[in-house]
């Protein structure tokens, strides 16, 4: 574990907590929102056992990173991803993004292309864009994002509880899928987040990655849950394939929002055939 320092607020840095685990080539996973990159547990072991390096880290004002009041857009966040790209010297990097980590993915690929990326994954996808629209009709906008805020000031603590039964479809998957100790688990890192921070994000829902998708010239997989309430496969996924034909999309009957939790084994198994074998060369 390190950090790695992307700037400073007032008389603070701000510190980017990292873990770097294995050897081979390397994997970047890039969690989602309210969460930290604990979330990705389910799918570190598999990795490294099949002779991967795997790289970590908390979003700024998540898990163990610091806590700023700002940079909470994906052109900072994207940014971030960069440093810790160039810190740790990650070149033919597969990057992964899930749900919020996806914006940053495509944000990073618009703005510093492929130089270092061989391949990407994209999980449960914000992109081509979750804004609300007559070819999205189930996205957001920005009345839903500001009732999203409104819950988070009023009672985040609430709030969450209620998240993470959308999250994880609890009616149906909870003592099945999931735990009761996995979802106090997660509740307990949404919870350790900055308020500021969780309150931050979703303004960035409305972001429009169309023009970042398009430079997206590395071979890539996306994932969606056909049971997702948070990121429908309708508006999202099946979107995302039409604006990339060219990639791999595998939709996980009966995934929800975090699937890389309730259907770890189908995850991995579809992450595990693409890492070992992507389709060949830049388009």
């Amino acid at each position: 574990m390190g950090t790695i320092n992307v700037g400073a607020e007032n008389t603070a840095p701000i510190d980017l907590y990292y873990e770097d685990n294995g050897t081979g080539s390397p994997v970047v996973l890039l969690h989602g929102w309210p969460l930290d990159s604990r979330s990705w547990e389910p799918q570190l072991p598999a990795l490294v056992q099949a002779g991967y390096r795997v790289v970590t880290y908390d979003r700024r004002g998540f898990g163990r990173s610091s806590r700023p009041s700002t940079g909470y857009d994906f052109d900072t966040l994207s940014a971030d991803l960069s440093a810790v790209l160039e810190s740790l010297d990650l070149r033919d990097v597969t990057l992964v993004g899930f749900s919020l980590g996806t914006g940053e993915l495509a944000r990073y690929i618009g703005q510093h292309g492929t130089e270092r990326v061989a391949s990407c994954v994209m999980i449960e996808s914000l992109a081509p864009s979750f804004a609300k629209s007559e070819t999205n009709p189930q996205g957001a906008d920005q009345a839903a994002v500001a009732g999203v805020q409104q819950a988070i000031i009023a009672d985040r603590y609430a709030w969450l509880t209620g998240l993470l039964g959308d999250f994880l479809n609890l009616e149906q998957y909870l003592g099945k899928r999931v735990s009761e100790e996995t979802v106090r688990a997660m509740w307990q890192a949404g919870a350790d987040a900055s308020p500021l921070a969780t309150w931050a994000c979703p303004e960035g829902w409305l972001d429009d990655f169309t023009a970042d998708i398009a430079r997206i010239d590395v071979p890539t997989l996306v994932l969606h849950g056909t049971a997702d309430r948070i990121l429908s496969v309708e508006g999202q996924g099946r979107r995302l394939h039409a604006a990339l034909p060219q990639a791999r999309y595998v939709e996980i009957d009966g995934g929800p929002h975090v699937m890389c939790v309730t259907h770890a084994d189908e995850v991995n198994r579809e992450l595990l055939s693409f890492l070992g074998d992507p389709p060949a060369g830049k388009r």
